[in-house]
């Protein structure tokens, strides 16, 4: 049996565990989300879900994690032996994986955007061309495949070196280079003439915008996000030495997430702005828009492929912890070798890709699916990115507060801190107030 290992500083959990947190999701999806809800109150919602609901179950996870030393199947399989509980451990495994099979197309076109700006292909591009290049870009089945395949070899390859000597030392250098480059983007962005209109866009809110399907999206943002559901913080916290603060941690998490997507709203919709595009362009949004953007910027070509990098750096960090979520799986329950898991969950997770691919060109069936009208890639963003995780951290509220019993989880997670002095308010909000607040959005989607 492989050794699983330990992170070799809370430092190397923070980096790591952020950096499975800070993705694309937070560069791409949040502000395409934003975009599409009309800018300042999805911010506020999504803020008050990573506050109200994120931080509480973030915590949890970490400390079942900890509390085993298991992936997510063997930590409710301990826990509570002889149960039904470790199936909601599958289900965050099997969320991860499928996570991973379509998240890696989104982080190949990152790959295959740096590569076009690098050679140059999108310069002199228009708003009328740029979704015409894109969509010949994504309807181009093999080399979809080819970045598919290649997103995941690269991420195969950083799991398959372990935990400190792989994710760690890999997360010590991703995340440095991606705040170095957000901040380069940042003020250049604030310094375009116009972008005014975008921080008013951005920062004032309009509340007759609010709806049900806005708040469990903004929810599943947060959920999503912080990799919160889909065993992920398990997967980390079972790394995490005992002596380690659970609370620092899960702070300094959430913390350095959540400033990432307001940095990214902060980059996106200025630019938007001092170039009068509309920022409710949906999932291609950063495809679309800013390769014009760039293009008419001074230096444009230079930011154009930092910006790209900085995609493909927050998605590699992204992808490892959900691929290292299955590779756990493996080598726990099944006993297998590092290498031979990352194999075989690496080669899963491209064939479940394929369909996604299939999505944006090729197979009408995949483009739009009976019944529900929408493409396949779309039915998978929604279903595990927002439902599985929402239902996932549901369940991760109920087995902390009442089944593993709260007293007991807040053990967990006092050792290694001087004292966790908001565990009365943590109990709150993982008992009563998140399960309330995650039933009724559920409630509400459903009804309508």
């Amino acid at each position: 049996m492989a050794s699983r290992g330990k992170w070799s500083s809370q430092l190397g959990f923070i980096l790591a565990a952020a950096g499975s947190a800070i993705g694309i999701g937070n560069i791409w999806r949040f502000p395409y989300m934003t975009g599409k809800y009309g800018g300042a109150v999805f911010l506020f919602v999504y803020l008050a879900a990573v506050v109200l609901l994120g931080l509480p179950v973030l915590i949890a996870e970490i400390a079942i994690g900890r509390a085993t030393g298991k992936n997510p199947v063997g930590a409710f399989a301990e826990l509570r032996p002889k149960s039904q509980w470790k199936l909601v451990g599958y289900m965050g495994v099997l969320a991860g994986m499928m996570i991973l099979s379509y998240y890696s197309l989104i982080s190949g076109w990152t790959l295959g955007y740096f590569f076009k700006t690098l050679a140059g292909s999108l310069k002199g591009a228009t708003t009328s061309a740029t979704p015409l290049i894109f969509d010949t870009f994504v309807r181009n089945f093999w080399l979809q495949a080819f970045l598919l395949a290649a997103f995941i070899f690269i991420t195969g390859y950083i799991v398959s070196k372990g935990i400190a000597g792989g994710i760690e030392k890999a997360c010590k250098v991703l995340m440095p280079v991606l705040v170095v480059i957000m901040l380069i983007l940042l003020g250049r962005a604030l310094t375009l003439p116009g972008a005014g209109k975008g921080l008013e866009f951005y920062l004032r809110p309009d509340f007759s915008k609010l709806s049900p399907r806005m708040i469990i999206d903004a929810m599943g943002q947060a959920f999503f996000s912080l990799s919160l559901g889909m065993g992920a913080m398990i997967t980390y916290g079972s790394y995490l030495k005992k002596d380690e603060s659970i609370p620092a941690g899960a702070a300094w998490v959430a913390a350095l997430d959540t400033v990432t997507a307001v940095m990214a709203g902060f980059i996106i919709f200025p630019a938007l702005a001092a170039f009068g595009m509309n920022p409710a362009g949906g999932h291609p949004l950063v495809f679309h828009i800013l390769p014009v953007i760039f293009d008419q910027m001074p230096l444009g070509s230079i930011f154009g492929m930092l910006f790209f990098l900085l995609l493909g750096v927050a998605a590699l960090a992204s992808t490892v912890s959900l691929l290292e979520v299955v590779v756990a799986y493996c080598i726990d329950e099944l006993k297998w070798s590092r290498g031979r898991s990352v194999l075989a969950a690496g080669s899963l997770s491209f064939l479940i890709g394929i369909p996604s691919v299939l999505s944006f060109g090729g197979v009408k069936f995949f483009q739009k699916l009976p019944l529900l009208n929408i493409s396949f890639f779309e039915m998978m963003d929604f279903v595990w990115s927002t439902l599985a995780l929402s239902v996932g951290a549901l369940f991760i509220c109920i087995f902390a507060g009442y089944v593993w019993k709260s007293a007991a989880a807040l053990k967990e997670i006092g050792r290694g801190a001087e004292k966790f002095r908001h565990g009365w308010l943590w109990t709150i909000s993982v008992k009563y107030l998140c399960p309330a607040l995650i039933l009724l959005t559920l409630f509400t989607l459903a009804i309508r």
